[in-house]
């Protein structure tokens, strides 16, 4: 090549595609698989090991709570992830939160139970998860960034799909892990029962095994160079000492809207998840419940009370674990298939249009709650119902969450986009994700067993989305290399 037409070759990318992707894919993976390892746990085995109440209902909300309060670190976690990402870049910011994520993660897998410190376990396990929220304050909104700042002009939602693929990836692996390790373990009381064998070791399994997931997910964060906009902002000068307060003076509405525009999908995400495999493998019948829980009673010397624990006893639909786990997968394959597709339909026709009918799809599919998890006459027609209504949960969150790693940060300037994106991003946690497990295990109980009012509270929160969508506007055409934000005092 030629003197002449090398220096009008355009510059070989700083991040290459293929390392973009990868960065992005793969972190978020590892945090949304320790996430999931947790939120299976926290219905499985939490309960008896680290809250054991004696009553059923108590230990599961205690359980819960733990799992919410990691939504309270995430806004926290935000806030100073978000500072050092807009102040000093996002590469050493992500490797901090991969970090952090990793270690809490493994030592959960080492705590000791209940039954070996009181209830200090439970206070240690709080703690490891309130690090765990704090860590994935600052993951997804980095991720997102080195995503969409690295993507090709018209390819930003596209590009921004690939950190969300780490929700569906993450949760089929963690799963699948629980599932290897139960299959592998003997079950005297049936496959449906989890094992002395799974209470006793097997459940810490998934945690530990997540530090090999992270040292590969370090590896290729460490290879990452800074982007080419974060740069540009650097040398207009328009990077702020005080991220924070540059956000809430100048851009606290996309704050809000960007709060809102997250709430409907996160309702969805944790009862999908979280709810479902509650109510999917609780018993149906009061007798098979009472049977369980006296053996597990006589089994641990403890006095069984039959009559307390029929007035507080509320239906499920009776699945088995690795039933209903299989089942989840499907629909999360769908979850997965969906989140890709929205990526290229987003930078079509823009993410606000595809949103706003996506949310009334999620107020619709609210409604129809008793129609797909009622119990049936025919045990296969119930499995049918309850697999379909995996299916187009799974999908309704493809499609609402693929969006979100194009549109949550293009609603801020660079100079604050780290912030701005994660503050909202997390602080929705609080009102969707952290409040949804509690609110739907109440709902629940407050209808004798019947879902119809945990879907209701889904249609509402899609509303409130709805709304936020109305009152935002298109963000498709924003362009990164002049929406470098205020403070600008030079030229590139």
């Amino acid at each position: 090549m030629s003197s002449a037409s090398a220096a009008t070759a355009a510059p070989a990318p700083a991040n290459p595609r293929s390392r973009v992707i990868t960065a992005s894919l793969v972190g978020t993976t590892i945090e949304f698989y320790d996430f999931y390892a947790y939120a299976t746990a926290a219905v499985l085995v939490f309960p008896i090991l680290f809250f054991p109440t004696g009553n059923d209902t108590t230990a599961l909300l205690a359980s819960f709570a733990v799992f919410g309060a990691a939504m309270v670190a995430r806004p926290l976690g935000a806030v100073v992830f978000g500072h050092f990402g807009d102040r000093f870049g996002r590469k050493a910011t992500l490797v901090a939160s991969l970090l952090t994520m990793g270690i809490a993660t493994f030592l959960i897998g080492c705590l000791p139970t209940f039954a070996d410190i009181g209830w200090w376990a439970a206070l240690l396990l709080l703690i490891l998860r309130l690090a765990q929220g704090f860590a994935l304050g600052g993951e997804w909104s980095g991720a997102a960034l080195v995503a969409t700042e690295n993507a090709p002009k018209g390819k930003r939602a596209w590009y921004g799909t690939f950190p969300q693929l780490g929700a569906p990836i993450g949760f089929i692996i963690a799963n699948a892990v629980f599932l290897a390790i139960n299959f592998a373990l003997p079950h005297p009381d049936g496959t449906a029962q989890r094992s002395t064998e799974f209470l006793t070791w097997g459940w810490r399994v998934p945690f530990l095994f997540s530090a090999v997931m992270v040292i590969i997910g370090l590896w290729v964060r460490l290879r990452l160079v800074e982007s080419e906009t974060f740069a540009k902002a650097e040398q207009k000068g328009a990077i702020r000492k005080f991220p924070l307060a540059t956000v809430l003076r100048h851009h606290w509405k996309h704050l809000i809207l960007g709060t809102f525009i997250m709430l409907a999908t996160y309702v969805l995400f944790y009862l999908m998840t979280n709810f479902t495999l509650s109510y999917g493998t609780k018993a149906a019948d009061l007798d098979t419940a009472s049977a369980v829980a006296q053996a597990s009673a006589e089994a641990a010397g403890k006095p069984f009370d039959a009559a307390a624990f029929a007035a507080q006893f509320y239906p499920g639909l009776g699945f088995g674990y690795t039933d209903f786990v299989v089942m989840q997968i499907i629909g999360v394959v769908f979850f997965g298939i969906f989140t890709l597709l929205s990526g290229p339909i987003a930078d079509a026709i823009g993410r606000r249009k595809l949103l706003i009918w996506v949310t009334v799809g999620i107020i619709v599919f609210g409604l129809t709650f008793n129609l797909f998890l009622l119990p049936q006459a025919d045990p296969k027609f119930t499995g049918a119902l309850v697999q379909a209504f995996l299916v187009i949960g799974f999908m309704l969150m493809g499609a609402t969450f693929g969006p979100m790693g194009a549109v949550l940060p293009e609603l801020f300037p660079t100079n604050v986009r780290y912030s701005g994106s994660a503050i909202s991003y997390n602080v929705s946690s609080i009102l969707g994700a952290a409040l949804a497990p509690l609110v739907a295990v109440w709902l629940w109980a407050s209808a004798d067993g019947s879902p119809w009012l945990v879907g209701v509270y889904l249609s509402a929160m899609a509303v409130l989305t709805l709304i936020a969508l109305l009152l935002s506007k298109e963000t498709k055409d924003i362009d990164y290399d002049s929406n470098v934000g205020v403070g600008e005092t030079a030229s590139v």
